[in-house]
């Protein structure tokens, strides 16, 4: 691993975001733009929602985020080969110089519903004590060995993750003015996914505008909101290369909370060789347990008023639910490690990991085990056909999130879904560009 190229790191610098030659689908070699878009890698539902997204058009991005083959190998070549016959064939192209993206996203009609609006770049990949870029939760190594591989494999970054920071009072900003003026152009792209939101993005190539932007970036930090394991590949494979070189940079979208604040939502859990009686049965004691023959908003309505007062869960697959809360104190006590903040040692993702898979249930954090499910509806319904568990949970709060990340301290993986989350496929970044 090559270090020594990187000790000028090591000066707190802030948020570098550079400007790239983005590479986009050509809307004249694709069925739509929409249509070659998808969520992010580790929100797509597998496999139905991958085989659904690939039959919306062959050059969808998961066959380049997610493809499919017989051995990993396989599949990071079979990434790369595609990649490189798209951009032959003029599938994607590349734009004509560098600039920063607006990227806006918004639902609902006339004004009405969620707007978003973020910059795309580059960002420069800040070593952990710089304190630049904070993470709130753990990753699991295989994934980011995965990540590294398909991003070697087809030297690109493919999606952009998610970053926020906290701008000026209101977001009264010239950066943000910067993006609501750029809003008023005509965009470089418009589409509406089938999920109803609208998406548009703007290039912004200015050398004043970028210099604005650059300037005022660089006195502010970001929290990871979407993407913790792309961030530790960025880094792994910055590491891996002797600077300076195209590695020193990961392409981010980051959004100004103090203008657009994101939603934060759960992550839930699917206990694939649990099934709900033998769940249920194994909390005798140790929490209490209430069965709810009532639909699921109902549900989730009730495990939102539990968990305003102590940690609570809703257990899903057969046919209903099970609210789970007033957990025993002396378990808490035996189960839960004391060498960490109040805050970390009484999240639900943490009594959920510690007491209740680690000890009451020992179902190994595995993805033969467990997978992680970002929709409830898609977390019921796969427990109940698979006959596993689904164990639901309501969001943390985000100043919970970014307190416990300016402690250094990290959540239980996948223990938020903030967003809403760019969606991939509008703007790739290859790095011999």
């Amino acid at each position: 691993m090559n270090t020594a190229g990187h000790s000028e790191a090591k000066a707190p610098r802030g948020l570098e975001l550079t400007p790239f030659r983005g590479l986009r689908y050509d809307p004249d070699r694709v069925g739509s733009l929409a249509a070659v878009t998808s969520p992010p890698y580790d929100v797509v539902v597998r496999p139905d929602g991958l085989h659904h997204l690939q039959s919306a058009d062959p050059h969808n991005i998961v066959r380049l985020i997610l493809p499919e083959a017989a051995t990993p190998e396989e599949r990071n070549a079979q990434a790369a080969a595609t990649l490189r016959r798209w951009r032959r064939e003029g599938v994607l192209t590349a734009d004509p110089e560098p600039g920063l993206y607006v990227y806006e996203q918004r639902d609902g009609e006339g004004g009405e519903g969620m707007v978003q609006r973020g910059l795309i770049g580059l960002l420069r990949v800040s070593d952990p004590d710089e304190q630049v870029v904070l993470p709130h939760e753990d990753v699991m190594p295989h994934i980011v060995a995965d990540r590294a591989d398909l991003m070697r494999a087809t030297s690109a970054n493919l999606e952009p993750l998610l970053l926020t920071y906290r701008g000026g009072d209101g977001g009264a900003t010239a950066t943000a003015d910067l993006i609501e003026r750029t809003a008023l152009r005509p965009p470089l792209l418009a589409t509406t996914t089938e999920d109803g939101v609208h998406h548009r993005l703007w290039s912004v190539t200015d050398p004043s505008e970028l210099a604005t932007v650059q300037k005022e970036l660089t006195g502010h930090q970001a929290l990871i909101a979407d993407g913790h394991h792309r961030w530790a590949t960025y880094r792994r494979l910055r590491a891996e290369h002797p600077s300076p070189s195209p590695w020193d940079h990961g392409l981010v979208l980051l959004v100004d909370t103090a203008r657009y604040p994101l939603r934060v939502r759960a992550i839930h859990r699917l206990l694939h060789h649990v099934p709900v009686a033998d769940a249920v049965a194994a909390l005798d004691g140790r929490f209490r347990v209430r069965r709810l023959d009532v639909p699921q908003a109902e549900a989730m309505d009730l495990l939102a008023g539990a968990a305003s007062v102590g940690n609570a869960f809703l257990l899903a697959g057969d046919g209903a639910f099970h609210l789970v809360d007033r957990p025993d104190p002396a378990l808490l006590a035996r189960t839960v490690p004391t060498d960490r903040p109040e805050a970390w040692r009484t999240l639900d993702a943490t009594v959920l990991h510690a007491t209740l898979l680690d000890h009451v249930w020992q179902v190994p954090d595995t993805p033969a085990h467990i997978a992680y499910i970002h929709d409830t509806a898609a977390t019921v319904a796969k427990a109940e056909r698979d006959g596993g568990t689904g164990v639901l949970l309501h969001p943390v709060h985000e100043d919970v999130v970014r307190d416990l990340a300016r402690q250094g301290v990290t959540m239980p993986r996948k223990s938020t879904s903030f967003g809403p989350k760019p969606a991939s496929g509008l703007v790739l970044r290859a790095l011999d560009l």
